[in-house]
């Protein structure tokens, strides 16, 4: 019959998730200028790689992989579309104020996924909050006009997108190696 064991997809999309939003917040955090580092990854690795993920999460029968990975690499292509559309000659800048609003309904989306997280190991619950903390942070900043807060959301973004590709390595050391190697906080 073969090999039945279906590979975990979930590095993938929390490595596509992770690297992208490390690079997002580099600029949010005024570290670096926004260019097409930001836009190229958001498309492949943050937007293509994790509905893929998401559909072999489908595949594996897990309805928080699939609904995460799927929204947040959607999220990605949106965001990107909305920053790409307008250079475009597609459609007007977007309003900040509605950026801020677009980017709460996603920290809402975000806690409720974070609920989802609690018996699931404490690194994922980790990124799922500290991803709530970012969207409603980069909310406010927008619907506030303050660009002091979306700084400060740059930093708790570079912290998210570091948990999450801690947590993937994590998953694919831990079971290369059948043993833990790096600690994710398994629930049992």
């Amino acid at each position: 019959m073969g090999n039945t064991k279906l590979a975990n997809p979930a590095p993938l999309g929390l490595m596509g998730f992770g690297m992208t939003t490390i690079l997002l917040n580099l600029h949010n955090a005024g570290i670096f200028g926004f260019d097409v580092t930001i836009l190229a990854m958001g498309i492949f690795y943050g937007g293509i790689a994790q509905i893929f993920a998401g559909l072999l999460e489908f595949k594996k029968g897990n309805t928080f992989g699939l609904t995460a990975f799927t929204s947040y690499g959607s999220f990605w292509l949106t965001l990107v579309a909305i920053l790409l559309m307008p250079k475009m000659g597609l459609s007007d800048a977007a309003n900040g104020h509605f950026l801020g609003a677009y980017l709460g309904l996603w920290g809402v989306f975000t806690l409720f996924m974070f609920f989802g997280t609690l018996k699931a190991p404490r690194m994922l619950q980790f990124v799922f909050a500290s991803l709530t903390v970012l969207f409603a942070l980069l909310a406010i900043g927008h619907l506030a006009d303050n660009e002091g807060i979306v700084k400060v959301a740059g930093w708790i973004g570079l912290v998210c997108g570091a948990s999450a590709i801690y947590l993937a390595m994590g998953e694919v050391l831990n079971e290369q190696f059948g043993r833990t190697v790096l600690p994710i906080g398994e629930k049992h």
